[in-house]
């Protein structure tokens, strides 16, 4: 599965299977690699553009287009979206809709697990977080869109208040280390890297199968 093809268009449901995920394109692979691990081919999966997130007033409105065009075909529709910096619109159309979303304020917290994310909370104020997929596409997410690679003089500007670059690793792959550490040295922040796996998305996944 082609990441940029994740961050642009994202992935559409294949129309077979009993509950639909409606999720965000940057956590296609894990949702994928949790069906495959526990046998739940009564879900299919559809993916919005992970590109939303760095305009996350669009969510919103293309979650509800979404799950209004393809809730006739499934038993059930699961939003695989925390907040995602919406201000709670996304879980009041949900609740409208009637589906459930995951919990959380945002991707970074419920791979970390929600409760253990709030254990790092005066160090997360000032902490910019990647995941294996935002490591993957950090030219994508980051530098391009902020104009970084044409003006790298922006940095203070956009990451002046950062002290540090977390890496949430959901797979143990040196290469993505390097990578994240990478993108550390660049943004000129101090690294950290926990190990996450996958979280509450695997638990949550798991009452819905």
């Amino acid at each position: 599965m082609d990441d940029r093809q994740l961050t642009e268009a994202g992935l559409a449901a294949t129309g077979e299977g009993r509950v639909l995920l409606l999720a965000c394109g940057a956590l296609a692979h894990e949702i994928l690699a949790l069906k495959r691990a526990n046998g739940w081919s009564h879900m299919d999966l559809h993916c919005l553009p992970a590109i939303l997130h760095n305009t996350p007033e669009k969510i919103t409105p293309a979650v509800i287009a979404a799950a209004e065009k393809h809730r006739a075909a499934y038993d059930r529709v699961f939003v695989v979206y925390a907040d995602c910096g919406t201000g709670g619109a996304l879980q009041h159309a949900c609740a409208e809709l009637g589906v459930e979303m995951v919990p959380g304020p945002h991707c970074y917290s419920f791979f970390e697990g929600n409760d253990v994310f709030t254990t790092h909370e005066d160090s997360n104020v000032t902490a910019f977080f990647l995941t294996d997929f935002l490591t993957r596409q950090f030219e994508a997410f980051v530098i391009k869109p902020l104009g970084l690679d044409r003006h790298p003089e922006l940095r203070d500007m956009y990451f002046g208040n950062y002290e540090t670059l977390v890496y949430l690793a959901q797979t143990d792959d040196p290469g993505l280390t390097d990578k994240a550490r990478a993108a550390a040295d660049r943004l000129g922040l101090a690294f950290e890297r926990r190990f996450t796996g996958y979280g509450d998305l695997a638990s949550e996944l798991a009452k819905r199968a």
